[in-house]
Protein backbone atom coordinates (compact mmCIF):
# COMPACT_ATOMS: atom_id res chain seq x y z
CA UNK A 1 0.00 0.00 0.00
CA UNK A 2 1.14 3.54 -0.74
CA UNK A 3 1.28 5.76 2.34
CA UNK A 4 1.26 9.53 1.80
CA UNK A 5 2.17 11.73 4.77
CA UNK A 6 1.38 15.44 4.44
CA UNK A 7 3.01 17.78 6.97
CA UNK A 8 1.32 21.15 7.46
CA UNK A 9 2.05 24.31 9.39
CA UNK A 10 -0.02 27.47 9.64
CA UNK A 11 1.58 28.50 6.34
CA UNK A 12 0.28 25.40 4.54
CA UNK A 13 1.83 22.17 3.29
CA UNK A 14 5.54 22.22 4.14
CA UNK A 15 6.58 18.65 3.33
CA UNK A 16 5.30 15.34 2.12
CA UNK A 17 6.53 11.77 2.06
CA UNK A 18 5.26 8.92 -0.10
CA UNK A 19 6.30 5.35 0.65
CA UNK A 20 5.38 1.86 -0.44
CA UNK A 21 3.88 0.21 -3.47
CA UNK A 22 0.20 0.04 -4.25
CA UNK A 23 0.08 -3.67 -5.03
CA UNK A 24 -2.90 -3.07 -7.33
CA UNK A 25 -1.31 -4.93 -10.24
CA UNK A 26 2.01 -6.42 -11.26
CA UNK A 27 5.04 -4.15 -11.67
CA UNK A 28 4.76 -2.10 -14.84
CA UNK A 29 0.96 -2.40 -14.94
CA UNK A 30 0.05 -0.85 -11.59
CA UNK A 31 -2.20 2.12 -12.42
CA UNK A 32 -2.45 3.27 -8.80
CA UNK A 33 1.31 3.41 -8.37
CA UNK A 34 1.78 5.10 -11.74
CA UNK A 35 -0.91 7.67 -11.04
CA UNK A 36 0.30 8.54 -7.54
CA UNK A 37 3.92 8.72 -8.71
CA UNK A 38 3.04 10.94 -11.67
CA UNK A 39 1.11 13.33 -9.42
CA UNK A 40 3.87 13.59 -6.81
CA UNK A 41 6.85 13.80 -9.16
CA UNK A 42 4.93 16.18 -11.44
CA UNK A 43 4.28 18.44 -8.47
CA UNK A 44 7.96 18.47 -7.51
CA UNK A 45 8.88 19.32 -11.10
CA UNK A 46 6.24 22.06 -11.22
CA UNK A 47 7.47 23.58 -7.95
CA UNK A 48 10.93 23.85 -9.43
CA UNK A 49 9.86 25.01 -12.92
CA UNK A 50 6.93 27.32 -12.12
CA UNK A 51 8.04 28.70 -8.77
CA UNK A 52 11.77 28.63 -9.43
CA UNK A 53 12.49 27.01 -6.09
CA UNK A 54 14.61 24.10 -5.00
CA UNK A 55 13.62 21.85 -2.15
CA UNK A 56 15.37 21.82 1.20
CA UNK A 57 15.21 18.07 0.92
CA UNK A 58 14.22 16.23 -2.23
CA UNK A 59 14.63 12.53 -2.70
CA UNK A 60 13.51 11.04 -6.00
CA UNK A 61 11.22 8.05 -6.16
CA UNK A 62 13.36 5.00 -5.60
CA UNK A 63 12.05 1.72 -4.32
CA UNK A 64 8.71 3.31 -3.51
CA UNK A 65 10.03 6.37 -1.64
CA UNK A 66 9.73 10.11 -2.28
CA UNK A 67 10.32 12.89 0.23
CA UNK A 68 10.04 16.63 -0.37
CA UNK A 69 10.51 19.55 2.01
CA UNK A 70 9.65 23.06 0.91
CA UNK A 71 12.16 25.80 1.73
CA UNK A 72 11.00 28.91 3.58
CA UNK A 73 9.14 31.08 1.08
CA UNK A 74 7.26 34.36 1.04
CA UNK A 75 5.22 36.42 -1.39
CA UNK A 76 4.16 35.14 -4.78
CA UNK A 77 6.42 32.06 -4.65
CA UNK A 78 4.74 30.91 -1.42
CA UNK A 79 1.26 31.39 -2.89
CA UNK A 80 2.13 29.48 -6.07
CA UNK A 81 3.83 26.68 -4.13
CA UNK A 82 0.82 26.21 -1.87
CA UNK A 83 -1.53 26.12 -4.86
CA UNK A 84 0.58 23.39 -6.47
CA UNK A 85 0.86 21.37 -3.24
CA UNK A 86 -2.88 21.64 -2.51
CA UNK A 87 -3.55 20.57 -6.10
CA UNK A 88 -1.31 17.55 -5.56
CA UNK A 89 -3.25 16.66 -2.42
CA UNK A 90 -6.61 16.90 -4.22
CA UNK A 91 -5.30 14.67 -7.02
CA UNK A 92 -4.01 12.08 -4.56
CA UNK A 93 -7.28 12.20 -2.61
CA UNK A 94 -9.14 11.52 -5.86
CA UNK A 95 -7.03 8.41 -6.37
CA UNK A 96 -7.62 7.43 -2.73
CA UNK A 97 -11.39 7.79 -3.15
CA UNK A 98 -11.44 5.16 -5.89
CA UNK A 99 -8.50 2.98 -4.81
CA UNK A 100 -8.52 3.37 -1.02
CA UNK A 101 -7.39 -0.22 -0.51
CA UNK A 102 -4.10 0.69 -2.23
CA UNK A 103 -3.31 4.25 -1.10
CA UNK A 104 -3.83 6.11 2.18
CA UNK A 105 -3.24 9.78 2.92
CA UNK A 106 -2.38 11.07 6.39
CA UNK A 107 -2.19 14.73 7.30
CA UNK A 108 -0.41 16.15 10.33
CA UNK A 109 -0.36 19.72 11.62
CA UNK A 110 3.01 20.76 13.02
CA UNK A 111 3.85 23.66 15.27
CA UNK A 112 6.70 25.81 14.00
Amino acid sequence: MIQVHIHRTKQGIQAFRMTGHAGYAEHGKDLVCAGASAVAVGTVNALEAVCGISAEEHTEMESGFLRYSLPTLSGEAAVKAQALLEGMLVSLQTIETVYGDFIQIHQKMQEV
